[in-house]
């Protein structure tokens, strides 16, 4: 039987192939720490996972304050692409870096599919 890791890894994998404009994906715990991911080489993990954990932690101080309600993701939007990030629960956070040219709408439909379907492993 695969491990908890294993299988988050499967279910990333699975994010970018079936949505092709995705790159790379990562879940990260709340504090900053990965718990899967499926990044390029020369992408550090832990430098993925400190951002990711800032910027959704900012997200939400950011949405509750202005009362914008529960937060669903934020998305940086940079002239090579865009990285995503949509919270899996209360404890952890789904990033991923998408191609410019991506369909956002297809981005995120297959992201909130994939986040349900981590929540439970997270």
């Amino acid at each position: 039987m695969a491990s908890r890791t294993e299988e988050m890894v499967r279910h990333l994998k699975a994010l970018s192939m079936n949505t092709p404009d995705i790159e790379a994906s990562a879940v990260v715990s709340v504090d900053g720490l990965i718990m899967a991911s499926a990044l390029p080489a020369d992408v550090e993990e832990d430098r993925v996972s400190a951002m990711s954990a800032a910027m959704l932690s900012l997200g939400e101080r950011i949405a509750s304050e202005l009362k914008r309600g529960q937060l669903d993701q934020v998305f940086v939007r940079g002239e090579d692409g865009y990285v995503i990030l949509m919270a899996i629960g209360e404890e952890a956070v789904l990033t991923a870096l998408a191609q410019s040219r991506a369909k956002l709408g297809l981005v995120f439909l297959d992201m909130r599919r994939t986040a349900n379907e981590l929540v439970n492993l997270v």
